[in-house]
């Protein structure tokens, strides 16, 4: 290893530094304190391991880096405009201002170079383990003996609070089973967190154990606040590590120079202050009247690294033209995959492959949703997921191929254990990486695990597929505490995030399809246990329906209907079944199956009103789960027939018929709503 210039490392890393706190203390809001203590480290990696180009923030072949603790999200603005990213000082200058390119944390959408959006502290380690799986599966895809396209490593900085969370346990102990030697956590040991020192909470336990018994390599960097050289030793022999993933301990003071408030939890979460930032800047040598100052040495340096990586890039394309020149069509699918484009013809390949069920045949939307990814995973070779230990039960396993190894990147399905939590954010990490496709599973009701990383998913519009199933109280004998009731609702609430409740099996292909061509919109499947019958018109009118997000499944009789019902999943069976016996008493009565809601606001007003319109006031919705939200669709005059209570332990359908998912009940509901258009009273309750 070349000697370090330590006056120079030391100029640099008390920029970085200075940056941070001029950002923090203009904006007058952001947390100096973790910027001030991990600068080092930080630079360390930037500038002496990291393989990064400015000029190419997508280049294939990059590490990654994620910054878990987000809300330190200054020192990575700092560090991406010194070494030469797409962002100028004026944007450190508006730190957490408007329409800026510095939020906050961290966003991916919104800044050349952030790799991943980290809000809640935790979600970065776990997508820091997804990039790396990404990484062992792509290089097993696509490397050959001669060639190796894909060979980078994943690191994460990470804080206190992020290891406190248990999101990062769960990712911890899954990386370590997997031996993803590739992944490198720096840990900002600080020991001080928002409300004081972390022995107010996390005193016993020893976290360089405990990452030991995960099956990870520990080292320990006593200070982190000097010693550079130190922690690009320690980064070195992590590299070196063929087997495990790695935890470097480094002892940090957070708001490490500013006199006063080194040391304290004053230093996490508020400006420094104009007074304590002088004197800072003065501890740190630098001049307190001058305000975002880069000194021409450190720049002159900052530069040196980029272009060692601007290096390794076109060493890199040279690799890739010997690649692709052997290897061509391989060549012509890394590069697909990577622009998280679909295979050439998918659609029309997906319809075939998805053929349309029969009416009156039957099955679980689970067993439909499992044959369905089969048939797509043979068209999308990219296409790879697991569950939380539930593919016997969401039937989510890709058949013919072997579990997922971390060490030799080989096998589409991933065994997350019971690790919900993690799981979301590994499925992000592996979209942010890219490359790969990734499905997550578990039962509905455990969605509550996976909210933070889905809403996550959702903001930075990541095309994550979530298959829930055992959608409702038709669960049946596991109980309330087994049956969702509230989760469609509270999902449905939720910005950029399509929830589709197929009614049968030609639904739920296309759901799964349309999930596949999302580029940007994370898609849930909510499946059913129970069977549920082809449904009269599902066949000729479900591939636009779905898309549409609603669409009338079957019409009213005569000029027009009366009434209308609106039905997802397993409820429209019973809807199809309660407008049969209303039209045979003269009601004309219209079946509108909404599998998407999302989807169908999405709508030109034309197709809108052409499924539910306007002048057909009597409307009754039917939904096994929370009524909340559904006068949106029913309008003043109808009746949200649902569920605004838990449920109960019995036989599924014991459970539906007492509480009211019975044709009777449909058909007296839809009379009396219709009864009230005629005397002009309202229907709703």
């Amino acid at each position: 290893m070349a000697v370090l210039e330590q006056n120079v490392d030391s100029v640099c890393v008390n920029t970085l530094r200075t940056l941070a706190i001029d950002a923090v203390q203009q904006a007058v809001s952001g947390h100096p304190g973790l910027p001030m203590g991990a600068a080092p480290m930080a630079y360390a990696l930037w500038q002496h391991v990291l393989q990064h180009d400015p000029r190419a923030p997508k280049w294939a072949d990059r590490d990654r880096f994620v910054l878990s603790a987000g809300h330190g999200s200054m020192l990575l603005y700092a560090l991406l405009h010194v070494y030469g990213y797409d962002l100028p000082l004026d944007e450190l200058k508006r730190f957490r201002q408007w329409h800026s390119k510095t939020p906050g944390h961290p966003e991916s959408a919104d800044t050349v170079g952030v790799e991943a959006t980290t809000g809640p502290l935790g979600q970065g380690t776990a997508n820091a383990v997804g990039m790396a799986i990404a990484e062992r599966a792509l290089a097993a895809a696509f490397n050959r003996p001669g060639h190796t396209l894909v060979d980078h490593y994943t690191y994460a900085l990470v804080s206190d609070g992020d290891l406190m969370e248990g999101i990062s346990a769960e990712a911890a102990s899954l990386a370590g089973h997997l031996g993803l030697s590739k992944l490198v956590y720096l840990y900002d040991s600080n020991s001080i967190s928002l409300d004081g020192p972390t022995s107010l909470c996390f005193s016993t336990e020893d976290v360089s154990s405990r990452y030991r018994a995960y099956g990870w390599h520990v080292q320990e960097v006593r200070d982190g606040d000097t010693d550079v050289r130190g922690i690009v030793k320690a980064l070195e022999a992590a590299r070196a590590q063929a087997s495990k993933p790695s935890l470097i301990v480094v002892k940090t003071t957070i708001g490490y120079g500013a006199p006063n408030r080194q040391g304290t939890s004053e230093a996490h979460g508020a400006p420094l202050g104009a007074a304590e930032v002088a004197l800072a800047k003065e501890r740190l040598g630098f001049d307190p009247k001058l305000q975002f100052h880069i000194p021409a040495a450190a720049a002159a340096h900052f530069r040196q690294a980029s272009e060692r990586g601007g290096q390794a890039h076109v060493q890199w394309r040279a690799k890739f033209a010997a690649y692709e020149k052997e290897f061509p069509e391989l060549a012509k699918e890394f590069q697909r995959r990577m622009q998280g484009r679909m295979p050439a013809d998918f659609s029309a390949k997906a319809a075939a492959a998805l053929p349309r069920q029969a009416v009156g045949s039957a099955a679980a939307t689970r067993d439909s949703g499992g044959k369905a990814e089969n048939a797509l995973a043979a068209i999308v070779p990219e296409l790879m997921g697991g569950d939380a230990d539930l593919s016997s039960s969401t039937k989510t396993s890709i058949a013919g191929s072997p579990n997922f190894d971390g060490r030799a990147g080989t096998g589409r399905n991933l065994r997350f254990g019971v690790r919900e939590h993690a799981m979301g954010a590994i499925g992000n990490g592996i979209l942010y990486h890219g490359g790969l496709r990734p499905f997550v599973s578990t039962f509905f009701v455990f969605s509550d695990y996976m909210r933070p990383a889905v809403r996550i998913a959702a903001l930075a519009k990541l095309p994550l597929i979530c298959v829930w199933t055992h959608d409702s109280v038709a669960v049946g004998e596991d109980g309330p505490t087994h049956q969702p009731v509230e989760h469609l609702a509270a999902l449905r609430a939720m910005p950029n995030l399509h929830v589709f409740r197929p009614a049968d099996a030609n639904e739920t292909n296309w759901s799964w399809k349309y999930a596949l061509e999302s580029q940007s919109t994370p898609c849930a499947l909510v499946l059913s246990r129970q069977k549920l019958s082809v449904v009269d018109g599902s066949p000729e009118r479900s591939e636009q329906g779905v898309a549409r997000g609603a669409y009338v499944l079957q019409e009213a009789s005569g000029a027009g209907p009366q009434i209308i019902l609106i039905a997802t999943g397993s409820e429209v069976e019973l809807a199809a079944k309660a407008r049969a016996e209303l039209e045979r008493a003269g009601m004309r009565t219209r079946l509108v199956s909404m599998p998407c809601w999302s989807l169908f606001a999405a709508q030109d007003r034309a197709w809108q009103d052409s499924v539910l319109p306007p002048k057909v006031h009597a409307r009754v919705s039917v939904e096994a789960g929370s009524t909340f939200g559904w006068q949106r669709w029913t309008g003043d005059g109808g009746v949200a027939l649902g569920l605004d209570r838990f449920g109960a332990s019995a036989p599924g359908e014991v459970v539906l018929a007492k509480l009211g998912f019975t044709v009777e009940n449909i058909v007296a509901t839809a009379k009396a709503c219709l009864a009230c258009q005629t005397t002009g009273e309202s229907g709703a309750r």
